[in-house]
């Protein structure tokens, strides 16, 4: 856990030093820029109800997340047995698995530390056992999405040229993961290497995840960055403002499509008119190989995100029908490319995909 303790932005901790026992503290992004406010909880219940409400949110982030709230619904779980601990591990599973269906991180997360839970059941391992080996699990899984986004931003800034401005929408940043960031974190890297860029960031409606959460990473760690509404993004590529889009993503098929948030697609298709690179930088966690096409689950959230600012300010009729998908879907033709930790990834997609997520020849 030595790397964890460098980093600048800790989004998500696991805390052991406690006389009542461990537990995971996180950041709630909800509150910034204006707060910075830590949550700690020893109950799994309230790490679902934490990703659900946004307090925690990313892709990479969600899926650490659930791994830990695994691992708390194994160290409290009071169970006497295996087949008992299997039960409630289980049960776990299904409250932290209802809370976000796009992100695919979350099921990945939750199926790797519950498969190790199954082999070590298996075996007939004590509960001990099985809760050491669920706690550690979660601890690779955050550990590795550091190394993972650190390893993306390295490959992903061959592709970024002295004096670029990057233009990125919502927060694929230190925030959306368990730190440095996939989209951001590519920012990071170039700058690293020394190379001058500015960044262009969208406001992000209707929760402003852009305007609160990546300017203010931006700003913490000293890159340069403009704020623009989101309806401003054809002007600035017409004006030739824009050199590169890079953007992370919630989910990506086994085809290619990108599940990322809503306005994504919009940008993309300005990027394409406008001869722009389009990239998306995700793990190759977020890939679902299951599935092809335009097949994602897209969630829909509360009207209310709509009709108020961050729900304090109304600015419409207040019973007005409203459409709120938290996503949408980018088609592969639309894609530069996809960057991840195992290489970059160029059309054809099916092809390539296959060749870096899982090895194939």
């Amino acid at each position: 856990m030595e790397l964890l303790e460098k980093l600048k932005i800790k989004p998500i901790e696991w805390i052991e030093d406690d006389s009542e026992g461990p537990k995971l503290r996180w950041l709630d992004t909800r509150l910034l820029p204006w707060e910075e406010v830590y949550r700690e909880t020893r109950d799994y219940r309230r790490v679902a109800v934490a990703i659900k409400s946004m307090e925690i949110r990313g892709a990479p982030a969600i899926g650490v997340a659930a791994a830990y709230g695994l691992a708390l619904a194994a160290v409290y779980s009071n169970s006497k047995s295996s087949e008992e601990l299997w039960n409630k591990l289980q049960e776990a599973r299904e409250v932290l698995a209802t809370t976000r269906p796009t992100a695919y991180n979350l099921f990945w997360a939750l199926n790797r530390v519950m498969n190790k839970a199954r082999e070590q059941l298996e075996r007939g391992s004590d509960v001990d056992d099985i809760i050491r080996t669920v706690v550690d699990e979660a601890k690779k899984i955050h550990i590795e999405d550091v190394k993972t986004n650190i390893e993306l931003g390295r490959i992903g800034a061959k592709l970024i040229d002295d004096g670029d401005t990057i233009l990125t929408h919502c927060n694929a940043g230190a925030l959306a993961t368990a730190a440095y960031g996939t989209a951001e974190g590519i920012m990071r890297a170039a700058i690293e290497e020394g190379k001058r860029i500015k960044v262009i960031a969208t406001e992000t409606r209707p929760l402003l995840q852009g305007a609160r959460l990546t300017v203010w990473e931006l700003k913490k760690e000293g890159i340069e960055v403009k704020l623009i509404t989101d309806n401003m993004v054809g002007y600035v590529m017409y004006k030739g403002l824009v050199d590169k889009v890079i953007v992370g993503a919630d989910r990506i098929t086994a085809d290619g499509y990108v599940a990322n948030k809503i306005g994504t697609y919009m940008i993309a298709v300005l990027a394409y008119r406008h001869k722009v690179p389009f990239y998306v930088a995700a793990p190759t966690s977020t890939f679902d190989m299951s599935i092809e096409g335009d097949n994602i689950p897209i969630e829909e959230r509360d009207p209310d995100e709509v009709r108020t600012i961050l729900g304090k300010l109304l600015i419409t009729v207040k019973d007005v029908d409203v459409y709120n998908p938290a996503f949408d879907i980018t088609p592969p033709e639309l894609v530069t490319a996809i960057i991840t930790e195992k290489g970059i990834i160029t059309p054809p997609y099916r092809e390539a995909i296959a060749r870096i997520v899982k090895g194939k020849r």
